[in-house]
């Protein structure tokens, strides 16, 4: 007789899901340091370019972008965001979340390049409960992004509803 899989089936005791963290389990301060890094490509660039209609020059145009201050094409910065964001998401709040309700202080202090890796980092630095939503809160994170030196590419704070845990008592506001 064969052993049962244990990984797949309708049975959640037999495996384990991959799941963020919900709002009871998050820590006020605590930083999460998302790894693996991603590498910035010049297909990286180019597609989400394209697929956002962003035809700007500095993206997209080697010749041109060679005369300008960087001497090089710049990562699209809405790709650096969006590839900062999602890098949190299996740690933080894959099937946790409820909603993203903003982004705030989006910041680019320095330029990312293709071949440049994309760090990043997520500090908790505000939760409360929902007032109006039983079982969900509010959580504010700042997402840093660093380059394979250290330097910040990228900086933002998102405010996102999370659920809270299941079967746990709420707490009073």
């Amino acid at each position: 007789m064969s052993e049962p899989d244990r990984t797949t089936g309708p049975d959640r005791t037999t495996g384990i899901v991959q799941r963020g963290l919900y709002y009871d389990e998050l820590e006020l301060g605590a930083r999460y340091l998302h790894r693996p890094g991603r590498t910035a490509t010049e297909a990286d660039n180019v597609l989400f370019s394209s697929l956002t209609m962003n035809t700007q020059a500095l993206h997209l145009d080697a010749a041109f972008s060679a005369d300008q201050p960087f001497g090089q094409r710049l990562m699209n910065s809405m790709w650096t965001l969006a590839t900062m964001v999602g890098a949190s998401v299996s740690q933080i709040t894959q099937g946790t979340l409820v909603a993203q309700l903003g982004l705030t202080d989006v910041s680019f202090p320095a330029p990312l390049f293709h071949g440049d890796t994309l760090y990043t980092e997520t500090e908790v630095t505000a939760k409360r409960l929902s007032s109006s939503r039983p079982g969900q809160g509010i959580v504010t994170l700042r997402h840093t992004g660093r380059n394979q030196h250290g330097e910040i590419v990228a900086l933002a704070t998102r405010t996102a509803l999370m659920w809270c845990a299941p079967d746990t008592p709420e707490e009073t506001p």
